[in-house]
């Protein structure tokens, strides 16, 4: 049995569900264009977001949903559409964790606390870099870094 009211419950369970479809996104985009920065450092990211949320849910006695997304996102065509649509992900993310915490108005302290770090990641480390990213457009920006020429699929 659960210690977490219904509205936790569905909030952990929509973070994760988006940290799936980053997850799989920032996959597909290095499946079609190699190893390129910041999504091979920002895909490792979510791995470790997507642990905090599981050690939640098993902490709390909840079942965890499968992964609805790996292996059904398909990448954007260029790196700097993948870059501006990295920017976008992350807006909404924050956005999600902030309304997440308001749904989960009650829920536990390690709860908030996770939503918070995860939310803060989102808008201090990785809608940074994808703004970089970005902002590079389609130019090539060197070895391992978002670059027009990288290799399509």
């Amino acid at each position: 049995m659960t210690d977490l009211d219904d509205g936790t419950r569905g909030a952990l369970r929509e973070a994760l569900d988006d940290e799936y479809k980053a997850r799989a996104t920032y996959r597909a985009v290095i499946a079609r264009f190699g190893a390129v920065r910041p999504f091979s450092r920002i895909v490792e990211s979510e791995e470790r977001h997507i642990a905090a949320l599981a050690w939640l849910f098993d902490r709390h006695g909840v079942p965890m949903p499968p992964d609805r997304w790996a292996g059904a996102v398909e990448p954007p065509a260029t790196i700097g559409e993948a870059c501006r649509a990295g920017v976008q992900a992350e807006i909404d993310n924050a956005a999600l964790y902030d309304r997440l915490m308001t749904l989960a108005g009650h829920a536990p302290e390690d709860v908030r606390r996770v939503f918070t770090n995860l939310r803060d990641a989102s808008q201090e480390r990785h809608l940074p870099a994808f703004r970089r990213c970005a902002a590079a457009g389609e130019r090539p920006a060197g070895h391992g870094r978002c670059r027009a020429r990288a290799r399509a699929g």
